[in-house]
């Protein structure tokens, strides 16, 4: 049984390609939901990958999941937090209650996922955090004040955290996928996507798959002089 990873929002979309890279790779891997279990039991059926149900927005359901993984599956040694939420609106129209609930799983749900596993970490002296960021927490988007606020705090999250880590063998680092390929892209009308496309270079969307590639060289032991970077995966749509 290889290293065990926890991946949140692991069960869907770029999380479930992470998860089933992570498999692939030899890890022995959580995938924890928040709140479909139709399609969390799917997944199972699917992968055999097993799935763990609580919401990252609430910090004692993330410190008693993390401790059922690892009662599970053992120390957990390996944590992507790819969970999150949208609830976009102009700025003008942005309720206080879609800024909270984005703030609350995007951001804090960062803290409360890995704030549980990182003193493990630091005394097995080993560790990889990878966050799913977002181009458009590097560039901002219309209309997603709270997300792309969320999205470039975790950047910030990953860089102290590549500081902190660093003397005890743990490497902190972020992806930030620009527009893929996932349910909820291929969902918007076909008029939308072209317009999308037609702002990235390569012309086309990314697939999951890639995003889950970054992420499994990120946790190598190939990447382990790597920390506190961001992985730019947008087609060339940004340059940093």
């Amino acid at each position: 049984m290889g290293r065990v990873a926890l991946v949140t929002g692991g069960t869907r979309g770029i999380g479930a390609a992470i998860s089933v890279a992570l498999k692939d790779a030899g890890y022995t891997v959580a995938a924890n939901y928040a709140g479909n279990d139709a399609a969390a039991q799917k997944f199972t059926e699917q992968t055999g990958i097993k799935t763990y149900k609580w919401s990252v927005a609430d910090y004692e359901a993330s410190k008693a999941g993390a401790a059922q993984v690892e009662a599970d599956l053992g120390p957990i040694e390996v944590v992507i937090a790819n969970a999150g939420i949208t609830r976009d609106a102009p700025f003008h129209k942005m309720t206080p209650q879609q800024w909270q609930e984005v703030i609350d799983t995007n951001l804090t749900g960062v803290f409360n996922t890995v704030h549980p596993i990182w003193p493990g970490m630091r005394e097995r002296k080993f560790g990889r955090v990878v966050v799913i960021s977002s181009v458009n927490g590097q560039k901002g988007q219309f209309a997603q004040v709270n997300y792309a606020a969320t999205k470039a705090g975790d950047l910030g999250i990953i860089k102290s955290l590549a500081q902190e880590g660093a003397r005890f063998g743990i490497t902190a680092n972020a992806v930030c996928p620009g527009y893929i390929a996932t349910e909820m892209v291929m969902a918007v009308p076909e008029k939308v996507r072209e317009s999308i496309i037609a702002q990235i270079p390569a012309g086309r969307l990314g697939e999951p798959e890639e995003i889950a590639r970054c992420v499994a060289f990120l946790v190598s032991d190939d990447a382990g002089f790597i920390s506190g970077s961001t992985v730019s995966a947008n087609g060339g749509q940004f340059v940093v």
